[in-house]
């Protein structure tokens, strides 16, 4: 693996790529046995589990951005602190997120959020 810079530069392009609305684009970014675990619920084992519920997300909303705030890197590990926001029958709801990824080989195998699960429910309708 290369530098430190690479997997921050690929948790920053993984992290831009929600913009696009187009849950397939996230794909190339995660390893085949990446884990993907909203920490509040159980983890996404293995990359069509983690796409699933990528999917899910992204079917959800009318858009979903994540804005980094800070990234910060140590060897295979980036950690973000984000806004990620969701647009909802035409209404955003902004929700504060830590995360913690792992890249390895270029690809994301480890994939962390830390977040308030009960200001998703409220988003999401499920309160």
């Amino acid at each position: 693996m290369g530098s430190d810079h690479d997997a921050e530069q690929i948790v920053r392009e993984f992290c831009d790529a929600f913009a696009k609305h187009d849950a397939e684009a996230l794909r190339p970014f995660l390893a085949d046995d990446v884990v993907y675990h909203n920490i509040p619920m159980e983890p996404a084992v293995g990359i069509e589990a983690a796409m699933a519920v990528i999917d899910m997300f992204v079917t959800m909303c009318e858009a979903l951005e994540f804005e980094v705030h800070h990234l910060a890197g140590d060897g295979d590990t980036v950690l973000t602190e984000r806004t990620d926001t969701f647009t909802i029958n035409g209404k955003t709801a902004p929700l504060p997120v830590m995360g913690a990824f792992r890249v390895v080989d270029g690809k994301i195998t480890a994939w962390r959020d830390y977040f308030d699960m009960a200001q998703v429910n409220a988003i999401f309708g499920l309160a």
